[in-house]
């Protein structure tokens, strides 16, 4: 959103007024709805500009907990590394070279 011009929101509120019947012209009156115009935009453009700020700190925090739940829930990689041959061959049931334990009676 484009900032408000503190005169920009008073020149439309003059304007719809003029449009109502209501004239304004210089004195007290003007001057106080002048000062609420400006002080209504420059709030207007804190709290817009809070909220960008706000959101953007949101978005962060939202990423470093996406990362974080990514992290502990992937798939393990393969940081083991892979069994080798022989170790292989000696966890197969009927492998010639295997050991058998004979019972004893």
């Amino acid at each position: 959103m484009k900032p408000i011009q503190k005169d920009e929101l008073y020149a439309h509120v003059s304007q719809f007024l003029r449009a109502k019947g209501v004239e304004m012209k210089d004195g007290s009156y003007p001057r106080g709805i002048q000062a609420g115009c400006s002080l209504l935009a420059d709030a207007i453009n804190l709290s817009q500009k809070s909220i960008k700020q706000a959101q953007a700190g949101i978005n962060k925090n939202l990423e470093r907990m996406r990362e974080v739940i990514h992290e502990k829930t992937a798939p393990k990689s393969a940081a083991k590394p892979a069994a080798t041959p022989k170790a292989a061959s000696r966890a197969k049931p009927g492998n010639p070279r295997r050991k058998r334990a004979t019972a004893k009676k």
